[in-house]
């Protein structure tokens, strides 16, 4: 009845989806036969290849078992369970641990094993100078030397160190033109992976990539500090998001290359900028008066500037004073560069998250110089609020509704029951974190919000808090387990719209070291090997003590 619209949540509040049970017969068209030995087994006997070479039609009565469950957004594709894996990995709970990559030193290696431990500091830089750049790229993601570290990172720019010569206090620069400098880098390749290796002393990382202005002229605009955290707000003109956009950066004094390393503080801070930007750019726009600068709002102020906002947008003709209707936030957490040169992950330079306002339109351009009028820019939580219109016409019910009783009303694919139903992580009175029943990264995690907030102007203090400790748990939880690489994004409703049915949504999406994405993916085919109740399970059990969603009221925005 709702095939149309390629969702897993029905109007009823449970998941549907399909099972392939294949059979078939495949005729046989090959001319040519190449039968050959494949090598010997331990007797002596040869192993031959003649299986792939059969004389008639091949014949399949009783294929593989395959789940096919759409996205519950359809924009999102498809996502595809092949059940034998699933059923393994459902008896091996350690499966959701990615190893960690063990210990190595190249320095060791070439002292206890090649050139032997006499071997001094001179002949070790001119080694490591010497070493093919592969090597180079492949030592300086993967050591966990900092002496290794050391070197490369000398290698890769040109060093000012102090007058004991052995701590950095700078990089050379060179003057342009206009008087403008630029620091001498040898090699980039190698500069940006060294420079985001953990184990890089913490001096080289603050005097290569952290110290402010070291990589430019961004101009800080605003600062949190608490305790040990302090972050630094950014702002990006040379942002290739439209109107330019803000990184939130953890500050060169407060160094963080692993979530674990995150306090509840530090992602405070962060989410406060974000808020602070988003609604004094709003107020802005709308001529409401924002008392505060040169220094950050403080939470009550954050939330009566937020009430001030929400009041004038409900007068005539406000919300067309509104040049920017969306935000648009997201974090690349992790970085990875493969020997060949390809990068692997679009974070740099230690924690920090990302964020903007979308434009209503941007300018219709017919050619290079002339323009067609006015169109509506992309915003990615459009998709969402495009889908639940029709979902709603189509079946009279409200999708965030229904989505929330299919998480809490879930049973396994795999016809199982008892415990390992659930697909829920954490839940508050404000938001759930759980495991999609599609995931499109193998371990997605997704966030939403209970109530009918669908954007951070609707989203009261408690709600913030709330977003912000689940998002907070998530990584912490994925980074438990393995994940170096997380991008997290954010489907956020317009503020004009008057939808109370389209929720605030985060996506998590851990980029898997076996899983690079390929043409499945391309087609937003995902292809996945367990049943996502077990990997809840396995989220649950390495989920960190979350504190109550009352705590730290007077200092969170």
């Amino acid at each position: 009845m709702y095939d149309n619209l390629r969702t897993c949540v029905s109007p009823e509040g449970r998941f549907i989806f399909s099972v392939h049970r294949s059979r078939y017969i495949v005729r046989n068209l090959r001319q040519s036969t190449f039968s050959d030995s494949l090598g010997p087994f331990e007797d002596g006997k040869p192993k031959r290849n003649d299986a792939n070479f059969p004389d008639g039609d091949v014949e399949e009565p009783d294929g593989e078992w395959i789940y096919e469950i759409p996205n519950a957004f359809p924009f999102r594709g498809a996502t595809y369970i092949l059940k034998s894996w699933a059923d393994a990995r459902a008896q091996d709970s350690k499966g959701f641990i990615l190893a960690e990559s063990p210990p190595f030193s190249f320095t060791d290696l070439v002292r206890n094993h090649l050139l032997g431990p006499d071997t001094d500091d001179d002949r070790m830089e001119k080694l490591f100078r010497q070493l093919p750049d592969a090597l180079k790229m492949a030592l300086a993601v993967n050591s966990t030397d900092p002496e290794d570290l050391i070197q490369l990172a000398e290698i890769s720019c040109r060093l000012v160190q102090d007058e004991t010569g052995r701590q950095p206090v700078g990089l050379a620069h060179i003057r342009q033109t206009g008087g403008e400098g630029k620091a001498v880098i040898y090699d980039h390749l190698l500069f940006e992976a060294v420079a985001n290796n953990p184990h890089l002393p913490d001096e080289y990382k603050n005097t290569m990539v952290l110290k402010p202005g070291i990589q430019g002229g961004s101009e800080i605009v605003g600062e949190w500090r608490e305790d040990s955290s302090h972050v630094f707000e950014y702002l990006r003109r040379n942002s290739y998001i439209p109107w330019g956009h803000y990184a939130a950066n953890m500050a060169n004094d407060a160094v963080r290359y692993h979530v674990g390393d995150l306090t509840h503080s530090d992602m405070c801070g962060m989410r406060h900028l974000y808020y602070q930007r988003t609604y004094v750019r709003l107020a802005e726009a709308l001529g409401i008066e924002v008392q505060a600068s040169r220094r950050p709002l403080t939470p009550s102020e954050l939330e009566s500037l937020r009430l001030k906002i929400i009041d004038e947008l409900h007068r005539d003709a406000s919300s067309a004073r509104l040049p920017f209707s969306s935000t648009l936030w997201g974090w690349n957490f992790g970085f990875d560069f493969s020997p060949s040169g390809y990068r692997l992950h679009a974070s740099h330079q230690q924690i920090h998250t990302q964020y903007a306002l979308v434009p209503n339109t941007g300018f219709l351009q017919e050619g290079a110089d002339r323009q067609a009028g006015a169109g509506s820019a992309y915003c990615c939580g459009d998709l969402i609020a495009d889908f639940i219109q029709r979902y709603r016409k189509q079946t009279g019910s409200s999708f965030f509704p229904a989505l929330i009783a299919a998480l809490r009303n879930n049973r396994r694919m795999d016809g199982s029951v008892g415990d390992g139903q659930s697909l829920v992580i954490h839940e508050d009175e404000q938001v759930m974190l759980y495991v999609p029943k599609a995931q499109t990264s193998q371990w997605e995690l997704q966030l939403i919000t209970l109530k009918p907030v669908g954007n951070i102007l609707e989203a009261d203090p408690l709600t913030r808090r709330s977003v912000d400790r689940a998002i907070l748990a998530a990584m912490q939880t994925l980074e438990l387990m393995g994940a170096r690489m997380v991008t997290v994004i954010e489907y956020a409703k317009r503020f004009v719209s008057g939808d109370s049915d389209q929720r605030l949504l985060y996506a998590v999406l851990p980029r898997m070291p076996q899983s690079p994405g390929a043409f499945s993916e391309a087609q937003l085919r995902y292809i996945s090997g367990h049943y996502p109740e077990d990997f809840a399970a396995a989220c649950r059990t390495h989920l960190p003590p979350m504190p109550s969603s009352h705590a730290d009221e007077a200092s969170h925005p």
